[in-house]
C-alpha cells in the first residue's frame, strides 16, 4: 500500500488530476488508489470499458483502431487515454488494455498501457506493452498497481516530449 500513498503524494505535490481508463484492470487501478486518504484531490474520475463498444462511445475510441491494431495495442490504449482526457476535468491520463488469460492463444498476460498528459491545450502520450505471468486476478491486480507506480517515470517522459 505504500507504494500507491507515494503515488498519491506525487500526484498531489505535482498538483495533477488523474483520471484512469480501464478495460482489463476494470477499475482497480481507481479502486486502489480510492484505499489512500486525500485520493479525493488528485483522483478526478475513472472509466471501465470493457466492450469495443463502451470504448468508443466514452472515450471516443475509433472502431478502425481496434480493428487494424486490436484491442490488445498500444494504440487503443493511447486513445483510451486521450480519450479520457477529453471528457474529463484530468491533466493525467492512465489507461490500460490486455488480456488476463490464455483463451486468446499466447497473449495471456500482455497488457499495454498508455499515459497522457494535459498541457494548455497540448496533449502528449507514451505507451508501453508488459507481459505478467499469474492467473487472471493476478494479472489483473499485477497491471494495476504497474500503471499507477510508472505514473512519476511516465509523467517524466511526458514532460520531455512536451519540449
Amino acid at each position: 500500500m505504500q507504494e500507491i500513498e507515494r503515488i498519491v503524494a506525487f500526484l498531489q505535490r505535482e498538483e495533477l488530476r488523474l483520471v484512469t481508463a480501464e478495460s482489463c484492470t476494470c477499475g482497480l487501478m481507481a479502486s486502489l488508489l480510492g484505499d489512500i486518504p486525500g485520493c479525493g484531490q488528485v483522483l478526478d474520475s475513472g472509466f471501465v470499458v470493457y466492450s469495443p463498444k463502451a470504448k468508443n462511445r466514452l472515450l471516443n475510441v475509433d472502431f478502425e483502431t481496434i480493428e487494424r491494431f486490436g484491442l490488445t495495442s498500444e494504440e487503443v490504449a493511447s486513445e483510451m487515454a486521450i480519450g479520457a482526457l477529453d471528457v474529463s476535468g484530468a491533466t493525467l491520463a492512465v489507461a490500460n488494455t490486455g488480456v488476463a488469460d490464455d483463451e486468446q492463444q499466447d497473449e495471456g498476460g500482455t497488457q499495454c498501457f498508455a499515459y497522457a498528459l494535459m498541457r494548455g491545450e497540448r496533449q502528449v502520450v507514451v505507451s508501453e506493452t508488459v507481459q505478467f505471468d499469474g492467473d487472471r486476478v493476478e494479472i489483473r491486480k499485477q497491471a494495476a498497481r504497474h500503471g499507477l507506480t510508472r505514473l512519476p517515470k511516465k509523467y517524466a517522459e511526458l514532460l520531455e516530449r512536451l519540449e
